[in-house]
């Protein structure tokens, strides 16, 4: 039994030029090569955005286990932020 799955994939022509260049320039001796490494770096983007998902939703989580934040609400959140920025800001002359 054969480990490969062979399926059919329609490119548009932008998508298959890049391919056909790749192929041509003798970067990969087939289309199907390029196709299997678009897919390798995909599922690799994929699986770090869901790990970088799962942090965040634990970060989050950690955030509001941690009490109420110093000040209070928004607006009292902005202009300590804007006094930060102000404060660390070169003075025009």
């Amino acid at each position: 039994m054969s480990s490969v799955a062979k399926i059919s994939v329609a490119l548009t022509p932008e998508l298959n030029e890049p391919v056909q260049q790749a192929v041509a320039s003798g970067e990969y001796a087939t289309g199907s090569e390029v196709i299997r490494e678009a897919l390798r770096e995909w599922k690799l983007r994929r699986t770090l955005r869901q790990h970088d998902r799962a942090e965040l939703q634990q970060l989050w989580a950690e955030g509001l286990d941690s009490g109420p934040g110093r000040h209070g609400n928004m607006a009292a959140l902005k202009r300590e932020a804007r006094r930060r920025f102000k404060a660390a800001s070169p003075d025009p002359e």
